[in-house]
């Protein structure tokens, strides 16, 4: 008789920003949704976020010694990745691993490398539409590739088994439905029920801009009553947008929050949304059906941001502005068109979620448990 598989036992590396760890979570959600026994844990680095989200989810965090693949570190690089990949091994064997998985960033290679030391079936995502530097050299150690964007697929190495999952988004997203959320999102956030309201996602990582463009439009339509903002500052928001606002006029217009507990809560409040290309971001607004103004950041790497952009925009879901142009002059007009054609506000919400993969967290959990040997 063949002995039952026992628990799978997951490790994954997700460190460094936001933008690896929540995918990681929405994995490790995904995994144990599928198999409620096994355990999941992390493998991150002191440098990064990780020490305070990961913790916080109710998940074990293992730390190795790594740096950051930028040009500073070109020299030592060889040295940390074989120290930290050494460490990666050590620490496979003693949580008795039956798959790595590597999320991208500088944490990710070295499990990569740890898993391939120890033997052991291994995995990275690729959540960009151009890769980064880490997962380039992850991925001359296994030889299974997930991608959130079909671009991707070409820039690994050939005999990779490469599959287009999706990007892995919290689980409210994979069953979004905004004629269900909608009214009590609005009132919760203090918006009006009949009034279009644009999202605009500022603050942080280089979107002060787009703040400064929220409050250009606030003063623009600021003697409307059928526009509102929803404007989402970050947490280390201070006083000087409210005093901006102040200045133009637009207190009623635009409404400001420091944090949100549900992004999906947001959502389901807008009519269109203002913000970057991050790839989380632009696979959001694909499963929420959300059309939007696209502002890639300008100073990425690769400029990966565009790059990130062109499926929902290929798709119609979306329109591109330079940075340069990210002024009221420039999007007041776009957002003003919007209003005015229901009908075009529907075409690119279908557009955009012809490209989305709600269940993209759940076909890459899939590969990962068969990977296991679970599946």
């Amino acid at each position: 008789m063949t002995p039952a598989p026992t628990a799978p036992r997951v490790v994954i590396a997700a460190g460094g920003t936001g933008g690896h760890i929540y995918p990681g979570l929405a994995l490790a959600e995904a995994i144990s949704g599928m198999e409620p026994e096994a355990h999941v844990s992390f493998v991150g680095t002191t440098r990064g976020l990780e020490g305070d989200i990961i913790p916080r989810a109710g998940y074990e965090l293992d730390l190795v010694d790594m740096v950051p693949f930028v040009g500073g570190n070109r020299l030592v690089l060889p040295a940390a990745l074989l120290r930290a990949g050494l460490q990666s091994r050590a620490l496979l064997r003693r949580r008795d691993a039956q798959v790595a998985i590597g999320m991208g960033g500088y944490a990710s290679a070295p499990l990569i490398l740890g898993a391939r030391l120890a033997r052991l079936p291994s995995l990275i995502h690729e959540s960009g539409a151009v890769p980064g530097k880490a997962n380039l050299v992850a991925a001359r150690m296994t030889r299974a590739v997930a991608t959130a964007f079909p671009g991707a697929v070409t820039a690994f190495p050939p005999g990779r088994t490469v599959r287009v999952t999706g990007m892995p988004l919290a689980a409210e997203f994979a069953s979004f439905d905004r004629d269900r959320l909608r009214a009590d999102a609005r009132r919760s956030l203090g918006l009006p029920d009949d009034a279009f309201v644009l999202f605009v996602m500022g603050g942080s990582q280089g979107a002060t801009r787009l703040s400064t463009a929220a409050v250009e439009l606030g003063g623009r339509w600021r003697d409307r009553d059928d526009i509102h903002i929803l404007l989402k500052l970050g947490a280390r928001a201070g006083t000087e947008i409210d005093e901006q606002v102040a200045a133009v006029g637009a207190d009623k217009v635009v409404h400001r929050v420091a944090y949100l507990d549900r992004m999906d809560t947001a959502y389901a409040a807008a009519d269109a949304a203002l913000c970057r290309a991050g790839a989380g971001t632009v696979a959001e607004l694909a499963v929420t059906g959300l059309p939007a103004v696209l502002v890639p950041y300008p100073f990425a790497t690769g400029d990966h941001q565009r790059e990130n952009a062109g499926e929902l925009v290929a798709a119609g879901g979306a329109v591109v502005v330079a940075d340069a142009d990210a002024t009221a002059d420039t999007i007041g007009p776009v957002i003003e068109d919007l209003v005015a054609d229901p009908a075009r506000r529907e075409a690119m919400a279908r557009g955009a979620r012809s490209v989305g993969r709600p269940d993209a967290a759940e076909r890459l959990a899939d590969w990962v448990l068969e990977l296991a040997g679970t599946r």
